[in-house]
């Protein structure tokens, strides 16, 4: 029977959904499954002291190494860090990380069918670079190359003399001597890219995207989780449900905004990732497993990759991504065996 463990930060999987989730599809699937922490590993006995969970409670068992890691989160601490990468040395995990948001447009870029797709991109060396942005583009975002649901984000507009800024929900207007201090003091604190902003908003000026989720499957192949449109607020200028914004449902979203061509741009948003991840994919040494793809479709109905996520978010799908998640755990523990 192939075992499949769950590492994660947190010493105990009561309050971590996706772990009772996980540990019942592992049931249905007939894989032995276990939650653990760094702290629970004996790297000398190579067993590791793991939950179980049997009739409705987590037990607490000495366990051996599993066969493959599904790698759920980040480690937090220095000392989980070290226990995560020498695990990682002998045993396959589930999931690998992509890079940040540069790394990954630089990759995007190097598919030709593809790269059109790409909002263009450059990394700010210093405030010159974003007024340069500023000219050629009439509106323009500023975000980390290292951050997610939306945090960070500056949108910037030039007016006359002025620029506009616009961070969170405080909008601002400065002077271009203030607006080359703001720059310089945030780029001092973290690297930043520089784009034009591409608007995708609803017929009624709401902007939105679509998420992606996409996951492998038992037999190693890419599939669909979940598409869902996310709406923002009519005042905001991203779609971020953690900046406000909501959930919609697929169908309904499309034939509220696009009417007869609705059953085209559903085709389009469900041939576009899979077609999409054969090539990405295959630009990583490791394997990937899953990822959120944000896509935006702007008035012409041109579409764009506004970012490829990994590890996103699992709102309202823990039980769809845990029945893919477990089975591609066991598929790569018989790929190795």
């Amino acid at each position: 029977m192939v075992t499949v463990a769950m590492l994660h930060y947190r010493k105990h999987p009561h309050d971590i959904k996706k772990a009772y989730t996980c540990a019942s599809i592992a049931k249905m699937e007939g894989i032995n499954f276990y939650f653990f922490s760094p702290s629970a590993v004996r790297f000398e006995e190579k067993v590791i002291h793991g939950y179980q969970y049997e009739n409705g409670t987590w037990i607490l068992k000495e366990m051996p190494f599993p066969d493959v890691i599904y790698n759920a989160t980040g480690m937090k601490t220095s000392f989980q860090k070290k226990v995560y990468r020498q695990l990682k040395k002998t045993i396959p995990f589930t999931s690998h990380p992509i890079g940040n948001k540069m790394k990954v447009f630089r990759k995007i870029k190097t598919i030709p069918e593809y790269a059109h797709y790409l909002i263009p991109s450059e990394i700010i060396k210093d405030s010159s670079d974003v007024l340069s942005a500023l000219k050629r583009f009439k509106k323009i975002v500023i975000k980390p190359l290292s951050s997610n649901q939306g945090k960070g984000l500056i949108f910037i507009e030039r007016n006359g003399d002025q620029i506009e800024l616009l961070e969170g929900s405080q909008p601002k207007t400065v002077n271009i001597t203030e607006f080359r201090k703001k720059i310089e003091m945030v780029i001092e604190e973290k690297a930043y890219l520089v784009q034009p902003y591409i608007s995708s908003r609803t017929k009624d000026g709401f902007p939105f995207d679509f998420r992606i989720h996409v996951q492998k499957n038992g037999s190693g192949d890419w599939g669909i989780t979940l598409i869902y449109p996310r709406i923002g607020s009519d005042d905001g200028v991203i779609s971020n449900v953690s900046s406000g914004g909501y959930i919609g449902k697929l169908e309904s979203f499309l034939e509220k905004e696009y009417g007869v061509e609705s059953f085209d741009i559903l085709r389009m948003l469900e041939q576009f990732p899979l077609r999409f991840l054969q090539k990405f994919d295959a630009l990583y040494n490791n394997q990937l497993d899953e990822l959120g793809i944000d896509i935006g479709i702007d008035e012409n109905k041109k579409l764009w990759i506004f970012e490829v996520n990994w590890r996103p978010g699992y709102i309202y799908r823990e039980l769809e991504a845990a029945m893919n998640t477990i089975p591609y755990a066991a598929y790569l523990a018989n790929q190795k065996k």
